[in-house]
């Protein structure tokens, strides 16, 4: 026991004499500070109690202040993480909402297009004479040319000169037919001229396309009696077309007879082509 203290001794005193003055008295001074802070400690009285309160209190206030940036560092970047990934959620959220609005818009389409197809259907089956359906492909139209391109032609049985119905109302006829398409001269188009019979008169004059949506009542009697709202049908003269399918009323305009059309020729998609005479020449 007494060599290693000894040896401690030695030890201390190495340390201290390879020291110039001024650090073996600042670890002198250090050595004496911290066993007095050791012995105070264990000091009971209030004054002291106090004391280390303060002293710890600015101790934990002053480490509360110098974390604060560190702290507020990390808030910020986590703040900017969420930022990003909320970001990310709405354009998934926003992306999944187009497409869910794809979806519903196709099926609006869809919906429309089978009502469109079931009234064609009804027209079918309600119809007397053979009736062959045909979605329209192009649409020409400007102030002077009307006509419809259908994709039904040659292998559909379809031929020159037969009547094309939207419904059962009168839209014009065919005029070119390929083996699998066929051109619709509508009556709005100038080169259009059809036999009519007007309802309640019963005078008969040629409807004529202006190249606008009302086309006029050509070569009426002088002295006629036809009046606003009067009926118009294929009157069937000339063998062209049966005669009785409906087109439209009658309407004055800068007192010339024209006549308003059952259909609204713009918003047609699909037709129908009368067989009827076809069938009754086999």
């Amino acid at each position: 026991m007494d060599t290693s203290r000894e040896d401690v001794g030695i030890l201390i005193r190495s340390a201290f004499l390879k020291r110039d003055t001024k650090q073996r008295f600042s670890l002198f001074v250090l050595v004496i500070l911290a066993i007095t802070l050791v012995f105070i400690e264990t000091i009971d009285t209030k004054p002291l109690n106090y004391f280390r309160s303060l002293v710890k209190d600015s101790i934990y206030r002053g480490s509360e202040i110098i974390s604060y940036p560190a702290k507020s560092l990390d808030d910020s970047l986590k703040f900017f993480k969420e930022h990003f990934t909320l970001y990310k959620n709405y354009k998934l959220v926003k992306q999944e909402n187009e497409n869910l609005k794809n979806k519903i818009f196709e099926t609006d389409y869809l919906v429309m297009e089978n009502n469109q197809l079931r009234r064609l259907i009804d027209d079918q089956v309600a119809s007397y004479s053979n009736l062959v359906s045909s979605r329209v492909m192009l649409d020409k139209q400007s102030p002077y040319l009307n006509s419809f391109i259908i994709n039904s032609g040659a292998n559909k049985e379809i031929k020159k000169g037969l009547a094309v119905l939207d419904g059962k109302n009168f839209i014009g006829r065919i005029v070119d037919v390929n083996f699998f398409s066929s051109r619709v001269l509508l009556v709005t188009d100038l080169n259009s001229k059809i036999p009519v019979v007007i309802e309640k008169s019963g005078h008969h004059a040629i409807l004529s396309g202006q190249g606008s949506k009302n086309p006029t009542l050509e070569f009426l009697p002088e002295n006629h009696k036809v009046q606003e709202n009067d009926k118009v049908y294929t009157s069937g003269k000339g063998g062209i077309f049966t005669s009785g399918i409906p087109i439209g009323k009658v309407v004055f305009k800068d007192r010339q007879a024209r006549v308003n059309l059952y259909s609204d020729i713009s918003q047609i998609t699909y037709v129908n082509i009368k067989l009827e005479d076809v069938i009754q020449k086999k």
